[in-house]
């Protein structure tokens, strides 16, 4: 973790005063606010999406709702620089949208560049961060906790807004966390929306400056930003307890009856749906349909399917064996040392891919070389990266279990290591679950790390996507985006049923 700070200290050391005068100038400030902005509305309406799909998912009885579970997660599977050309070619000047208008006599329609539209495609993105984590907290929350409230005569939603809301906010916090550093990190959708960001100005230097060291510069910037994220989460944290305190029994909670409102919000999520999934599955399809049309051969995708899924399986796997004892750590015994490992743990995700690659290559090659150009190299560039994702859904989950439940444990005559793997480790199941599959699914579409330090001759379906949209093959990169999506829904089914289960 420590390893790409290192790595951009030591650039940045070897800057000068060039690199210097350029992150104090107005040029960079004007960057860094627009930045600031764009994570502020971004995190607020991912919240308000995530929690509400959760809540609606877990607590009501809205119809098709395993089906709206899975569907309304796999955005998060999509590149953003995909999403962002299908906003761009559907809602666009000249698009799709303004061609079916046209005979309206709808002569142009509002700009979706800049802020609105980047907005609009990192909202519809980064929603699933705060739904699963907040899922994951629901199912683990007693519902007699909500039924006392409901016998104290509040209604449903006085009881979703005093007891329920509250008693998930860790849920809630960590999501948003992730939310606002993946918008930090993002460059495919605010490059190509023309909303310039600071992930923009660092890559404009990674890719024309012959020495990375002002980029370097730039990247130390965003973790000082990153930081001051941080710090204003563990701030806003409450300590309060997230667990029953008197004994009872586990078991599910009856759904709330919506009534006459129960078509209308799935009509609502329906419409999120469509517009984060349907719209631009729809588009890759019909690229699809007019490349094979059109004679495209699509060869090599089971190979990078295999790749794929082979690199993406070890991440999680990794970063849920490392998330665990990085969240015991931090819940059951905080300190200052096991707060500044948890804060570290976040760090990569906040930045670029590109500058933790390039750290990683540095440390190869200097100290490590018969690691390099390896899978395993790339499998811990991943960890790096999206290790956040696991500490956040296990910290969740970790929060709601008593830990009078472990002291019983070890009153029966268990070591502490005894009382973890067989009470409290089922316990986190679904939290470790939750948290592996987001690892999974970042990792399935993660370029930048992937095109630097993958061995040669590896692709995977990302580097694929990106390589033939990056020529504007449009219709050869649509089949193995597809196949992203369609492979990304596995995992979040599986979850769905072991949830009814």
């Amino acid at each position: 973790m420590l390893l790409p700070l290192t790595y951009l200290v030591v650039r940045t050391a070897n800057a000068g005063t060039d690199a210097w005068g350029l992150i104090f100038n107005a040029s960079t400030a004007a960057i860094l606010w627009r930045s600031i902005v764009l994570v502020f509305f971004v995190t607020v309406v991912s919240v308000i999406i995530g929690v509400s799909i959760a809540w609606l998912t877990t607590r009501t009885d809205i119809p098709l709702r395993r089906w709206l579970t899975v569907l309304t997660a796999l955005p998060l599977v999509i590149p953003s620089y995909v999403f962002a050309l299908m906003v761009v070619t559907t809602l666009g000047p000249k698009g799709t949208l303004q061609g079916v208008l046209e005979p309206f006599g709808v002569d142009r329609l509002p700009s979706i560049f800049g802020l609105p539209g980047a907005v609009f495609t990192l909202s519809l993105l980064s929603y699933p961060y705060v739904m699963l984590p907040v899922r994951a907290a629901l199912h683990r929350l007693d519902p007699a906790i909500e039924e006392a409230s409901r016998g104290l005569g509040h209604g449903p939603w006085s009881t979703l807004w005093r007891v329920t809301l509250p008693m998930v906010r860790p849920g809630i916090v960590a999501g948003a966390l992730l939310v606002a550093l993946y918008t930090l990190s993002d460059f495919g959708a605010v490059s190509l929306l023309r909303y310039q960001t600071f992930t923009f100005a660092i890559f404009i230097q990674f890719e024309s400056a012959l020495d990375v060291s002002i980029a370097a510069a730039l990247s130390l910037v965003l973790v000082v930003l990153a930081v001051t994220l941080l710090a204003l989460e563990s701030w806003h944290r409450s300590k309060g307890r997230y667990y029953r305190t008197t004994p009872g029994s586990a078991r599910l909670s009856r759904p709330i009856r919506l009534g006459r409102w129960r078509w209308p919000l799935a009509a609502l999520v329906g419409f999120i749906v469509f517009l984060a999934l349907v719209v631009p599955m729809g588009t890759l399809l019909f690229w699809v349909i007019r490349g094979v049309s059109a004679g495209e051969s699509f060869t090599g995708l089971w190979s990078e399917l295999i790749g794929t899924l082979g690199v993406s399986l070890a991440a999680a796997l990794a970063a849920a064996l490392v998330g665990i004892p990085i969240a015991v750590l931090s819940v059951r015994f905080p300190s200052k040392t096991s707060s500044a490992l948890e804060r570290l743990t976040f760090i990569g995700f906040a930045l670029p891919g590109v500058p933790v690659a390039l750290a990683f290559v540095f440390f190869a090659t200097a100290l490590a070389r018969p690691i390099y150009q390896t899978t395993f190299l790339l499998v811990l560039a991943y960890v790096v990266l999206f290790l956040p994702a696991a500490v956040g859904a296990i910290q969740v989950s970790l929060r709601q279990v008593s830990p009078r439940i472990e002291e019983a444990a070890r009153g029966l005559g268990k070591t502490p290591f005894q009382a973890f793997r067989s009470v409290t480790l089922p316990l986190l199941s679904r939290g470790v679950a939750a948290g592996a599959a987001l690892v999974f699914l970042l990792a399935m579409k993660e370029l930048p790390a992937t095109l630097i330090l993958a061995p040669i001759g590896f692709d995977t379906l990302a580097t694929s996507v990106w390589g033939a949209a990056s020529e504007a093959f449009y219709a050869r990169a649509a089949l193995p985006a597809l196949l992203l999506v369609i492979t990304a829904s596995v995992p979040m089914a599986l979850i769905v049923i072991r949830e009814r289960r």
